[in-house]
């Protein structure tokens, strides 16, 4: 591990009726292939591309490093294994998880970009209340853990937006539904990655002088047999107070949600069918704690009918329900949306039996479809047996699988939510110690990274196994850790020149992965990522040569700025999520009203 710095600072199957919905709401929001390549249609696709740069994973981070790329005169390739590009924020269908900084800094301008496209767009389409549309803060959902909850079809909408003059250009090119399956290296380089086209079955090999790893799992460090790290190291290795004592224990890593949406309509039948392991997890214990894993204490408030009025004019009761709500109806003009629309991302289906990295395909194949089985079996549990107070009876059977929401016919997220993912053995490891406030020499701030490529301000937030009456990480270090930035260390792996992280993969532990794994930080490392590529074509530079060359270091950097991307912040404060930031200000959640959570 890398010695510290020295400077200082002071997220029954759908009714035939809404997969039809499906097909055509979420049709004209997909990037086609004829958008994706404006030069060739699908069957004229070659089977060897080569760009500028190329972005395998069309994640939110694989996004940001498109744009970046394309901003800065290039061309580049942007591969996806699903139908959309988005990752957390749209296939995953994970509401924006920020620090409660973000409407006004400590985010790039581009990130800010997005988030007044997604606004502007129900301002354009939606009928909106007079009051939500004026609302300069509008949050569509009025969820409370974010400023900002939608719907992932508008936050697609408003991805395609931003890159719509690139692809018309021919700067960018989106290849949807291609899937990594091998990387050629040569020496230290990457020199190919070849993609599958899951809808034709042919194989593409695509070229470039730079390859960015945007996948969800750090896919091409493991094809390319890249340095690496996988789950949890030890305190011997990192020093970290938080770190594992004894050996590293690769296995232990967050677990992933098969995130799934709901409406709900009282008195209506809408069961599914009971899915084929739902007896296993109704019979499974939780991770949590030594209680059953389908225990969901307060769905939709006691003091609060979520679909009818609120507690008192302009307020209503926090609850389990609209904690990530997407949709809130009392937002839109009245009868426009019979229903509020939410998605699940709570401890009842965090699948905790497996992980993803570091086993065979055999095995991440075996999870990923016990983590759907799970999700299936929760919504089969919330309407046949789930704890009523309203009705006195098991169930609420008019809750309804949206999964038009997400473009499935099932109800769940095209992909799951992906929390912790493999990490490159960067020149520079983010440790805990680097912003931990109860340290020696941390009272007045963080390590102050010298090589800032951008910022992230989000606690240490660990989903994972606690032992029984254990708190967990999360709730032990609440308030224990300072703001953050992203040092360009962390961006460049320890041998190979043209590979560059754009996503949760870069040089971080499974400690810090806690903090920087979210979508304002997701986009900045995306981003700072892309801009590096271009910047090296431009300057005829390696990364390395960049961060290490003091002179190279301060033009890439003012290059950053330039595009919007803050590298100090402008105040000191402990990390925390939006949420974390109620708990300790606001106390009282009859504060929020429709149309926000909360104005910092």
């Amino acid at each position: 591990m890398n010695p510290l710095p020295t400077r200082r600072l002071s997220r029954r199957s759908f009714l035939k009726s809404a997969a039809a919905l499906s097909a055509t709401a979420a049709a004209p929001l997909t990037l086609t292939r004829a958008a994706s390549a404006p030069s060739a249609g699908r069957n004229e696709l070659g089977r060897e591309l080569a760009s500028d740069v190329l972005i395998i994973g069309g994640s939110l981070g694989g996004v940001a490093a498109a744009l970046a790329v394309a901003r800065m005169g290039r061309k580049v390739v942007l591969t996806e294994e699903t139908n959309w590009i988005g990752g957390q924020a749209t296939t995953q269908a994970i509401p924006l998880d920020e620090h409660p900084w973000s409407e006004r800094y400590g985010r790039t301008r581009s990130y800010a970009d997005f988030r007044a496209g997604v606004r502007a767009y129900y301002r354009r389409h939606y009928p909106l209340t007079a009051a939500a549309r004026a609302d300069p803060f509008l949050n569509p959902g009025a969820g409370w853990v974010s400023k900002l909850c939608f719907e992932p079809r508008v936050g697609l909408a408003v991805l395609h937006e931003l890159l719509a003059p690139h692809l018309s250009a021919g700067r960018v090119t989106v290849l949807p539904r291609h899937r990594p399956v091998a990387v050629a290296m040569q020496g230290d380089r990457v020199r190919a990655v070849t993609v599958l086209d899951e809808e034709s079955n042919v194989q593409r090999t695509l070229t470039a002088p730079y390859v960015l790893d945007a996948t969800e799992l750090g896919d091409l460090l493991e094809l390319g047999g890249i340095e690496s790290v996988i789950g949890a190291e030890s305190q011997a290795e990192t020093g970290e107070p938080l770190a594992v004592k004894g050996p590293a224990q690769p296995h232990e890593q967050m677990v992933f949600t098969h995130v799934f949406a709901l409406d709900h309509f009282p008195g209506e039948e809408h069961v599914i069918e009971m899915p084929r392991d739902y007896d296993f997890w109704l019979n499974a214990r939780s991770h949590r704690g030594d209680f059953p894993k389908f225990t969901l204490p307060d769905l939709f408030g006691v003091k609060h009918d979520h679909l009818r009025r609120p507690v008192k004019p302009g307020a209503y009761t926090a609850s389990t329900w609209n904690f990530r709500r997407m949709l809130c109806r009392e937002n839109f003009a009245p009868g426009a949306f019979p229903s509020d629309v939410t998605v699940a991302i709570w401890p009842i289906n965090e699948y905790h039996l497996g992980v993803l990295c570091g086993v065979s395909p055999e095995e991440r194949r075996k999870h990923l479809a016990s983590a759907r089985q799970l999700s299936l079996s929760t919504i089969y549990w919330l309407q046949t047996a789930a704890p009523n107070p309203a009705t006195g009876k098991p169930g609420y059977p008019g809750l309804r699988p949206r999964g038009d929401f997400l473009g499935t016919n099932d109800g769940l997220a095209q992909a799951p939510y992906i929390r912790e993912s493999r990490r490159i053995k960067a020149e520079f490891t983010v440790l805990e110690q680097h912003f931990r406030t109860d340290l020696p020499g941390n009272e007045h701030g963080p390590v102050l990274y010298p090589d800032s490529v951008g910022l992230s301000g989000y606690r240490v937030d660990i989903h994972k196994a606690t032992a029984p009456g254990q708190p967990s990480i999360t709730e032990v270090m609440h308030g224990k850790h300072w703001l953050q930035q992203i040092p360009l260390g962390a961006l460049i792996p320890v041998r190979v020149e043209n590979l560059l992280p754009a996503c949760k993969n870069l040089g971080v532990t499974h400690v810090t992965n806690g903090a920087f794994r979210v979508h304002p930080t997701e986009w900045n490392i995306g981003e700072s990522a892309g801009a590096l590529a271009a910047f090296c074509l431009e300057r005829r530079l390696s990364p390395r040569q960049v961060r290490n060359t003091p002179a190279h270091l301060a033009d890439f950097q003012r290059e950053l700025q330039r595009q919007g991307v803050e590298l100090q912040w402008l105040r000191m404060d402990t990390s925390r999520s939006y949420y974390s930031h109620h708990n300790l200000e606001l106390k009282d959640a009859d504060t929020f009203y429709f149309g926000e959570a909360w104005r910092l």
